[in-house]
């Protein structure tokens, strides 16, 4: 059964810049071998979370790039604009509006900080409780 993962921003450095929170995510992805996609809302997102990757943590290096050429196959964590059709992966970091429905083994989603910008993420927690996915909730 697929898993669906909310992530609650509390903590202030992730308030202040939630796109770290993608950094660390797409890095304990990494250290457990998990190819990863990170579904970035447009192309300046997926090119701020590209430079964030490389720069993030001084000491961490997480292979990745942005998708569409002959080495997405190859590369652990695949950011990926709207533009570009996702290849399949078995872990989705997703920023964009709508639920990821294509087949995967986890979806993560990011929740803002700003209860006022969360009415969206709950109405996309009911959309995976509907497709039957294990949900759960984490702090961060």
């Amino acid at each position: 059964m697929p898993r669906a993962d909310f992530y609650l921003i509390a903590k202030p450095r992730f308030a202040e810049q939630p796109l770290l929170l993608v950094c660390e995510l797409a890095k304990r992805a990494h250290a457990a071998n998990q190819f990863t996609l990170v579904l970035a809302r447009d192309a300046a997102q997926a090119e701020e979370i590209d430079d964030l990757l490389w720069s993030f943590e001084p000491d961490a290096f997480i292979p990745h790039q942005i998708a569409g050429d002959e080495e997405d196959e190859l590369t652990p964590v695949l950011v990926v604009p709207p533009e570009i059709e996702a290849p399949p992966r078995p872990l989705v970091i997703n920023l964009r509006d709508a639920a990821w429905t294509e087949p995967c083994e986890r979806v993560l989603e990011v929740v803002p900080a700003d209860p006022a910008a969360r009415a969206p993420l709950r109405e996309r927690w009911r959309q995976y409780q509907a497709l039957g996915y294990d949900l759960n909730k984490h702090d961060m």
